[in-house]
């Protein structure tokens, strides 16, 4: 039975607002094996029932099933959408209509009517406070009324609520962009939420990123100085007609009871303070005060649409503790990225106290060192209503502990909970294996990426900085993409790379960019704020990524001026193509840098070169994806030039690599800059260098994520493995062995005394190290995309067996469904199962020295050094000895 089992749209399952046709795409079911797609049909309508057809397609021949994008479809503002498509495959068989797909359209900017407001003063351009805003409407009783859409947005944080009930599951909205260039807006259904007659449409607003004190420079009004709110109400009749009305000067504004709240230091709340009714038709807003409508360009609002932050699940706590110096802590036994919620009960003008952090220090006490100036702390005032529920509204934390200051009576834990924020992504991807310490650091890895996917990709989540710094976005986007449908989150991040970048094409450190302008006093970053090698490579390195796991060409076309700006600005800053550019990481935060520097001994000079050529060659490979051929030849010309410049610079006539560290001989090797005649001699100096520390890397940022693929891919998938299950310092798995739930800033966070590395940067939830997830998926497993057939539309599958595992299970859920491979080792035989979609074809890649016992009928033949057959969509099982 051939059916269709999954519609995404924009790649998502949920699309609330979007201002063009949408990409589609869709999951085969079917009993039969090799199932290959042969033609579709698709119909968009107003109507669940599809009685208001706006589209039908027709019958067309097509084996495409992801990535269909149709683009002359004349689509109404703020309206409902349905979609549904059937299939016919190579066996002869018809699908039924799919489930539909249902989506919201947005509301361009330029189309807007709303104004900014707000209920601030210029006054409170210092003011972290929270204010409150209102309206009162009328809906006819007369039952012509079909829908009520909103598109809300804010400078600043907001909350929206109607008729006294919150709007949607987001939070933290409209996010963090470059709010001049790119502000966000989201889209919600009220239909359902209001009555004919009287109704009540309200927003509490924050200072969040926009106005906020931000950064490790602590200062504010990076934006602006005012916070201000904005939504556009379309009310959809049944004839067609739609009525518009918003935010404007006769809105009414006051103090919330958010007495304070900032992205770093927590918020004070007094609920004494509280409004009754505020935001219902009951409330009299006699004492409130007019609104000021705020100047602010709306054409730069965006739909939003998918990936916004919502509290996605609860931990309860693990255990309240009694440190050695007295203080009350709950540990929630797992570092993550959200709030408290807890239910008090107490006196009016009690109060709860909570300050958060990561780790206890080696006698077991409170440590806040790390957290720098951020303070984390929660301050709430009781009302002393008989029992009061509270949880934090326009900020987050990054912790594990909460050191409860003050509590009214007796703390009850079940009265406690951890609510775990995060931007809204599926999970994709499963890894487990024999080794609990393996499974553990995936563990870590997947909560690092929770913790630090808060609607950009941060650093860090605890401490006073919290910022997306490109470098590790990139270094961590294809594990990211592994782990979850990433697309969507960083497509919008990325398009703030775009409009952040110099007009020359600097990539800047940190995007959005709040550096640039307000650095001159930073010991590093007063010699320059972008365009660094490896870093700025996000830009490149990043769309191309998303190309290779989604066969996504829309970022890439999104993208594109920004990737050939970005490759200029290294060739004009380049003399014989060697280019450097003031400030450069280098291989950040390596061990075989010099004492007390962050900056390891690679040269900057071949890691910038080497990172010119790399992106140079993704983006003639992005220009031959789109069909420019004429970049495609260009900056493939460049990239030769690239690597004969770089081969002449750091290669002796003998073959010796001129500089002798692990870094630079993973990049020469990943980047494919190492002579052909030379790399076995390169291959042999890296295993030289690992065996001069025992076995252990002493790489930073930019050498860690390919160490374990340079080495299984050049025939030392032993030295891989021991690299990997290395549990002392410095390695992965020490990290877990000291009790890790996360992926840490540096090897040695904690050392093997319990003594902590300097404070002054010393995060325990820092996702860059985790990059090795990628090997975990790619390599362990063997799950890997095809660049011409990008998206997984073919996979290729050549698992690493090692490491004396007994057995490894993975699964990648692509966009054409469950990939799955898992294997067993017993002595030396193996067996292998793999899962393959319909409509894909894979290549299963198994050792040219192996002996074959079962090969499911597959007809294998030696090809480049290796046992390769093709096979289609079903599940396979392969048995052969080492």
């Amino acid at each position: 039975m051939l059916t269709i089992k999954n519609v995404t749209l924009n790649y998502a399952q949920e699309l609330n607002g979007v201002e063009s046709m949408p990409v589609v795409g869709w999951v085969i079911g079917s009993d039969n094996n090799n199932v290959e797609q042969m033609s579709w049909h698709m119909q968009i309508s107003q109507d669940s029932a599809f009685n208001d057809i706006i589209f039908d397609s027709g019958t067309v021949a097509s084996g495409q099933s992801q990535n269909i994008t149709l683009n002359a479809i004349d689509l109404k503002n703020s309206t409902h959408y349905f979609l549904r498509v059937k299939i016919s495959d190579n066996h002869g068989q018809h699908s039924d209509w799919s489930e539909h797909a249902t989506f919201i359209t947005g509301l361009p900017g330029a189309q807007w009517q709303a104004e900014f407001i707000s209920a601030e003063g210029p006054q409170d351009n210092a003011s972290s406070k929270g204010t409150l805003l209102r309206k009162d409407f009328t809906l006819p009783d007369d039952g012509a009324v079909a829908s009520v859409i909103v598109h809300a947005s804010a400078l600043g944080l907001y909350k929206l609520y109607v008729n006294g009930k919150k709007v949607g599951k987001d939070e933290l909205t409209p996010g963090w962009t470059s709010y001049q260039h790119h502000l966000l807006y989201q889209t919600y259904d009220l239909t359902n939420l209001l009555a004919a007659g009287d109704n009540t449409l309200a927003a509490s607003v924050g200072a969040g990123w926009y106005k906020g004190d931000m950064s490790f420079n602590r200062a504010r009004n990076y934006y602006g100085d005012r916070t201000a709110f904005i939504c556009q109400v379309v009310v959809n009749y049944q004839d067609g007609r739609q009525v518009m009305f918003g935010t404007d000067e006769s809105w009414r504004g006051t103090d919330s009871p958010v007495l304070f709240s900032e992205i770093y230091d927590g918020e004070t709340y007094d609920a004494r303070r509280e409004v009754s009714g505020w935001n219902t038709v009951d409330c009299d807003v006699a004492p409130w005060r007019a609104v000021d409508v705020v100047a602010s360009d709306k054409s730069v609002l965006g739909a939003q649409g998918a990936s916004t932050v919502q509290a996605i699940e609860t931990l309860s706590p693990q255990a309240l503790i009694v440190t050695p110096e007295g203080d009350r802590v709950i540990d929630f036994g797992q570092n993550l990225t959200g709030w408290v919620e807890f239910s008090v009960s107490g006196r009016a003008g009690d109060k709860v106290i909570l300050r958060h952090f990561e780790v206890l220090d080696a006698n077991g006490n409170v440590y806040l060192a790390n957290l720098r100036t951020a303070k984390q702390r929660v301050e709430y005032t009781l009302s002393g209503a008989q029992t009061e529920v509270y949880h934090p509204h326009f900020t987050f934390q990054g912790f594990r502990y909460v050191h409860v200051e003050a509590w009214p009576g007796e703390i009850a834990l079940e009265n406690v909970k951890a609510v775990v924020v995060h931007s809204q992504m599926e999970r994709t991807g499963e890894f487990s294996c024999s080794n609990p310490d393996l499974n553990q650091l995936h563990h870590n890895i997947l909560w690092g990426l929770k913790g630090n996917f808060v609607d950009v990709p941060t650093d860090c989540p605890q401490r006073d900085e919290r910022l997306g710094w490109t470098g590790d976005a990139q270094i961590f986007c294809r594990t990211a993409s592994y782990l979850m449908q990433t697309r969507n989150f960083f497509a919008k991040w990325l398009t703030d790379l775009k409009y952040d970048q110099t007009p020359e094409g600097g990539v800047p450190h940190v995007v959005p960019d709040i550096l640039t302008g307000w650095s001159e006093n930073d010991r590093f970053l007063s010699q320059g704020t972008h365009s660094a090698a490896a870093w700025a490579d996000a830009a490149v390195i990043n769309p191309w990524t998303l190309y290779l796991m989604y066969g996504d060409k829309e970022t890439l076309r999104n993208q594109y001026a920004s990737m050939k700006g970005w490759i200029e600005f290294m060739r004009t800053h380049a003399v014989d193509n060697k280019w450097s550019y003031k400030l450069q990481f280098g291989d950040w935060v390596a061990l075989d840098a010099k004492e007390g520097s962050y900056f390891g001994a690679t040269p900057n000079d071949l890691t910038c070169m080497a990172y010119y050529s790399w992106s140079t060659l993704l983006f003639a490979k992005a220009a031959k994806a789109l069909g420019n051929e004429e970049d495609y030849a260009t900056y493939s010309t460049l990239h030769g030039e690239i690597v004969k410049s770089f081969q002449q610079e750091f290669f002796t006539p003998a073959g010796r690599l001129a500089a002798r560290t692990q870094t630079a001989h993973i990049l020469a090797l990943h980047f494919d800059l190492v002579p052909e005649r030379f790399r076995a001699r390169t291959v042999e100096t890296l295993v030289e260098l690992l065996a001069e520390h025992d076995g252990h890397l002493v790489t930073g940022f930019v050498g860690t994520p390919y160490f374990c693929h340079v080495l299984s891919e050049n025939g030392r998938a032993k030295e891989a493995w021991q690299l990997l299950l290395k549990d002392d310092f410095p390695s992965w798995l020490y990290q877990v062995k000291a009790g890790a739930t996360t992926i840490w800033e540096h090897w040695d966070g904690i050392k093997p005394d319990g003594s902590m590395w300097s404070p002054d940067m010393n995060s325990f939830n820092h996702y860059a190290y985790g990059a090795i997830g990628e090997w975990l998926y790619r390599g362990v497993a063997g799950i890997d995309a095809d660049e011409e057939q990008p998206g997984f539309k073919h996979i290729r599958i050549q698992p690493v067996i090692g490491g004396e595992l007994e057995w490894v299970n993975a699964r990648y859920r692509s966009g054409y469904g469950d990939i799955a491979v898992s294997w067993e080792v017993k002595q030396r035989d193996v067996v292998l199962r793999v899962t393959v979609p319909h409509n894909t074809t894979a290549t299963i890649i198994l050792p040219a020295e192996c002996r074959l016992k079962d090969s499911a009928n597959m007809n294998f033949t030696v090809l480049n050094n290796a046992l390769q057959a093709s096979v289609g969509s079903g599940e396979y099982r392969f048995e052969y000895s080492l």
